[in-house]
């Protein structure tokens, strides 16, 4: 079956995570992205609390920004007398719905300095970027979406910086209040950058396509974008080859942005907009 040659540079291909094949059990399977959860937002951590508590999938895939920001795991000891903190409430939500059904988190751009320790304790299971999924016979490719954005080239350089272990050792070897005040920052940069009407930069397609090819799947399942489509990647190829990518959550946007994407068993995938609580 002849396939449209991709145009994307060998360099751009990633290492892909090992595949994940479905159990055979899995009927229903959520995935979520850009959440951008924060304590200043409460109605959207409470939609999200709500969701995790309702839902009735067989897995719940969380492709990255989770958080808003994320300046490492000792952020979990961070806390006012008895009261959790933010973040140890959001790791014992996700313990308690790991114990209903299969949990995974992939890192985004915001919070890939999210460890071993948090996950642990959410009982939640890390996902390589990307990592091919096996679901209903189908074959999906799944990533944060970030690293197909190389049009943003200073980003691309930065993205490449901060990923090394060189890089996040020194960074986490600074005291806590540092790194709080640094993602205080952060977000503050990201407001202007809204306020701008900045758009983000899409995905390169080409590369896509190249991803896709190289995994063998059919679908690429991606956030980061916060522009929800389904979209045909490679027009010219017999193989369909698209892409299904994932809302961001506001809670406070009117009309409000809550969305599940759902794969269902023997169905086409379906988007479920949530209500806000």
């Amino acid at each position: 079956m002849s396939q449209a040659t991709p145009t994307a540079a060998p360099g751009c291909l990633p290492q892909m995570g090992p595949d994940l094949s479905a159990p055979t059990h899995w009927r229903v399977v959520d995935l979520i992205s850009d959440l951008h959860l924060q304590s200043a937002e409460p109605a959207t951590f409470a939609a999200w609390q709500h969701y995790m508590a309702s839902t009735e999938a067989d897995a719940v895939f969380i492709l990255g920004d989770l958080f808003e920001v994320w300046v490492g795991d000792d952020v979990l000891n961070d806390h006012a007398g008895d009261t959790p903190g933010f973040e140890r409430q959001c790791q014992q939500i996700m313990a308690s719905t790991a114990t209903r059904l299969s949990l995974f988190f992939m890192h985004g751009n915001r919070d890939f300095l999210l460890g071993d320790t948090f996950l642990q304790g959410a009982k939640t299971t890390l996902l390589p970027d990307p990592t091919p999924l096996s679901f209903d016979g189908q074959r999906w490719l799944l990533t944060h979406g970030d690293a197909l954005c190389l049009a943003d080239t200073a980003y691309q350089a930065f993205r490449a910086q901060v990923r090394t272990p060189a890089w996040c050792d020194a960074f986490l070897a600074n005291p806590l209040t540092r790194r709080q005040q640094i993602g205080r920052e952060l977000r503050q940069q990201s407001e202007a950058l809204k306020a701008s009407a900045t758009p983000l930069v899409d995905i390169d397609k080409p590369a896509a396509c190249a991803w896709l090819e190289v995994c063998g799947a059919g679908t690429l399942i991606h956030g980061h974008t916060h522009r929800p489509m389904q979209e045909i990647l490679c027009s010219g190829s017999t193989a369909r080859q698209q892409r299904l990518v994932l809302s961001d959550w506001d809670a406070n946007a009117h009309p409000p942005r809550l969305q599940v994407l759902r794969l269902i068993a023997g169905q086409p995938p379906k988007r479920v907009e949530l209500s806000g609580t």
